[in-house]
């Protein structure tokens, strides 16, 4: 982390400009089920009010594609903020607008105010400098917190720090301690699980796992292109034909480096995808016709179980089976019940891993939770993240 942080700046009475990652789950009546992400923001926040400076807050909310979606808006978050704060929250009805622009130029030191949506403009995720020169207009300083959407080079993530000193907040140097540890660093032995859909999503962060671990698990849907790559029937489960070569060249590089590739050794499958369908366990080889796998069986979940007792450090991303369904979740809570209990590093990487964790009530047993799934990602492969790559260097 050769970055500046909040730390490092002298903040006193200014106005800031925050880049939070808001994006959170609502459901139907837009009441948030899930304010983990806005829980994460409160220390710089905090921190930031104890220095006096006057807080200007934005992020986005879903996929409005450039257009204003009232379904979008960020009022719910407001509302949640003011009560984790027990402060009212200064809600802005615009971005760059004459609302907004009042309203900053009016801000007190100790007075928070949100922006609304920024991806209400399409300008944000163009990452258009008149946009974001606009944006920074408002503030003296500019902070970036929001680590999910660091990978993203638009106005409110990178652009604005053409115009204003920027810094990082609390949460992005947090997950860039723990994610860079375990990479340059990590007590061994390390193990990763790479869960998930696709191969196509995690190749070249398994290829760059590869050069750093000891122990390499793989399962979730992802785990059938392998099969197949052996030459195995995988019935109707997912698989990406186009991308058998990947995983034969991943199985042989694991080889070569002296890496231990651990493929599940049964599967669950079931009829249909839906939460009741009929289900059996068989073995990997074994895959049926008309069956498609939904899940590690329970001969893989000792397997994966014991590697994992062993390791010192485990970074884990992607579920291990279809764990939005109660019978197929049972590999992905297995594992996350291990990680729970082992004496180890454990660093989930965002997503639908940290969701599964989060369901079970397991959040408190890690080490650390990341807030960011893309952006953990491209981390652990090694990319360089617009988001921090703009913030002044220490």
């Amino acid at each position: 982390m050769n970055k500046k942080t909040i730390k490092d700046i002298d903040l006193k009475n200014k106005k800031v400009l925050v880049r939070c990652d808001f994006n959170v789950p609502m459901d139907e009546e837009k009441n948030i089920t899930d304010n983990a992400r806005i829980v994460a923001a409160l220390p710089t926040i905090k921190y930031l009010l104890e220095n006096n400076c006057a807080i200007i807050l934005c992020s986005h909310l879903g996929r409005p594609k450039g257009e204003i979606k009232p379904e979008f808006s960020l009022k719910p978050v407001a509302k949640e903020l003011s009560k984790l704060l027990n402060k009212e929250i200064i809600m802005a009805n615009d971005v760059i607008g004459e609302d907004a622009k009042s309203k900053a130029s009016n801000l007190q030191s100790g007075q928070i105010m949100l922006l609304e949506n920024v991806r209400f403009h399409r300008e944000e995720t163009d990452n258009n400098p008149e946009f974001s020169k606009e944006l920074a207009s408002m503030a003296e300083i500019y902070v970036n917190d929001a680590f999910g959407a660091a990978h993203r080079a638009h106005a409110s993530t990178a652009g604005v720090a053409a115009y204003l000193p920027a810094v990082s907040g609390f949460l992005i140097e947090k997950e860039l301690q723990f994610l860079g540890n375990a990479l340059n660093n990590p007590e061994r032995p390390f193990v990763a699980i790479m869960g998930g859909a696709k191969v196509s999503d995690k190749i070249g962060v398994i290829e760059s796992l590869l050069e750093k671990v000891d122990t390499l698990i793989i399962g979730g849907g992802m785990a059938y292109t392998f099969f197949k790559a052996q030459g195995y029937g995988v019935g109707d489960s997912i698989c990406e034909l186009d991308k058998l070569d990947l995983a034969k060249e991943a199985m042989e590089k694991a080889e070569e480096k002296g890496v231990k590739l651990i493929l599940p050794v049964d599967t669950k499958v079931g009829k249909e995808f839906k939460p009741d369908t009929e289900s059996k366990t068989v073995a990997w080889t074994e895959i049926p016709e008309g069956w498609e796998g939904f899940d590690i069986g329970e001969k893989t979940i000792k397997i994966f179980e014991e590697e994992i007792r062993k390791a010192k450090t485990v970074v884990w991303n992607g579920p291990l089976g279809l764990s939005e369904f109660d019978q197929f979740a049972i590999g992905t809570n297995s594992i996350a019940k291990v990680l729970s209990e082992i004496d180890a590093i454990t660093i989930i990487g965002g997503g639908d891993s940290a969701a599964a964790v989060r369901k079970i009530g397991l959040e408190d047993k890690m080490t650390h939770i990341s807030t960011g799934g893309g952006a953990s990602l491209e981390f652990l492969e090694g990319k360089k993240l617009p988001g921090i790559e703009c913030l002044l260097d220490k």
